[in-house]
């Protein structure tokens, strides 16, 4: 019998209909990832390494998502936007987290994961202008922007150093002169996060040995500080992409610590202005202060101790009035965290 002849007609239908089967496929593929607007609480830094390299080296693309990530203005203003739904995720202050959830508690966004599993909260003065300790803040001019996470931490900060706050002025100052009122002398100390005004002053032409740091968390406060946050909706709409998600940036960590100096590259991929070198200590800094810490470290990466939550909320209680006062497990959801073996300091 001979082999039957295709005309060239229905070959090229044929064809057609392959590729246009080959073309649904493929985009069927694409939709299938889950898309993850995601709003970090400040420009791009050595810090936010661990994010910017999950995302650049397509950790999150493994997990089946579409992520893309903006900067921000600060924890008052990322948490609004995960919390109205105009993102999906984000990062933000805890402690400030707290707070809005007692001012909104219909608005039911949560965190998901430690960034900072010890805040970099600080008061960051000069040894030249008198300022070596709590006590020392005293008579002198503190710059604070009225936004600034540790800024928001200063009534319990007063209270647990025991600080007479009526002998301080206070000056509300940008977050971009910040630095440079100090090393001009304007102001005798500012609050900011301990490893961005450490550095920042140093690019100021401030002496290193000249900068006294002063972490809220070595005098007397024992809080978390950032966390990733999620929308309410979106998690209970997309609970595997959280879970996903959290696991990218967990892989993002562990080769954050392993090479800090591959990480940051992503940094400067993301922000056109930054200077290595600088980034790369600004990490460093965060690294061994903030974010590997000893619970980190035989707990794992990105988790919390609730007991821990829930005294930090007393803390806050000392100087902030509730009205609504929310409980730990509103705060914080461990339900999409990887299992702890999966998030240990490799």
């Amino acid at each position: 019998m001979k082999p039957q002849v295709i005309p060239n007609k229905i070959r090229k239908a044929i064809n057609l209909a392959a590729m246009a089967a080959a073309m649904l496929a493929a985009a069927g593929v694409a939709s299938a990832e889950t898309s993850i607007k995601f709003s970090n609480d400040w420009k791009w830094e050595g810090p936010a390494a661990p994010l910017l390299h999950a995302l650049d080296s397509g950790y999150f693309k493994e997990q089946g998502l579409d992520v893309t990530m903006d900067t921000g203005k600060g924890s008052l203003e990322a948490i609004p936007r995960v919390a109205s739904g105009t993102y999906d995720m984000g990062a933000a202050d805890i402690n400030s987290l707290i707070k809005f959830r007692d001012q909104n508690p219909d608005l039911e966004v949560k965190a998901v994961f430690v960034i900072y599993n010890k805040p970099p909260f600080a008061i960051v003065g000069r040894k030249s202008l008198g300022v070596n300790g709590p006590k020392d803040l005293e008579g002198k001019t503190l710059g604070a922007p009225a936004p600034d996470g540790a800024y928001a931490q200063w009534a319990a900060f007063v209270k647990a150093n025991d600080i007479d706050a009526s002998a301080v002025k206070i000056e509300n100052v940008g977050f971009p002169v910040r630095e440079p009122m100090l090393a001009q002398g304007k102001v005798d100390a500012i609050t900011g996060f301990s490893f961005s005004s450490f550095i920042n002053l140093k690019n100021n032409a401030v002496p290193e040995d000249d900068i006294s740091v002063i972490l809220m968390a070595d005098h007397g406060l024992d809080l978390y500080g950032n966390v990733l946050i999620v929308n309410p909706k979106f998690a209970e709409e997309n609970p595997d992409a959280v879970t996903s998600f959290l696991a990218a940036v967990v892989q993002g960590v562990q080769e954050t610590v392993a090479s800090p100096e591959t990480a940051v590259k992503a940094v400067m991929n993301h922000n056109d202005v930054a200077r290595e070198p600088v980034e790369l200590e600004r990490l460093q800094m965060a690294l061994e202060q903030n974010i590997i810490t000893d619970e980190v470290r035989e707990n794992g990466i990105g988790g919390i101790d609730m007991a821990r939550l829930e005294k930090s909320m007393d803390q806050i209680a000392d100087t902030y009035e509730f009205k609504n006062r929310p409980a730990a497990a509103d705060i914080f959801d461990d339900s999409f965290l990887p299992a702890a073996e999966e998030r240990m300091v490799k």
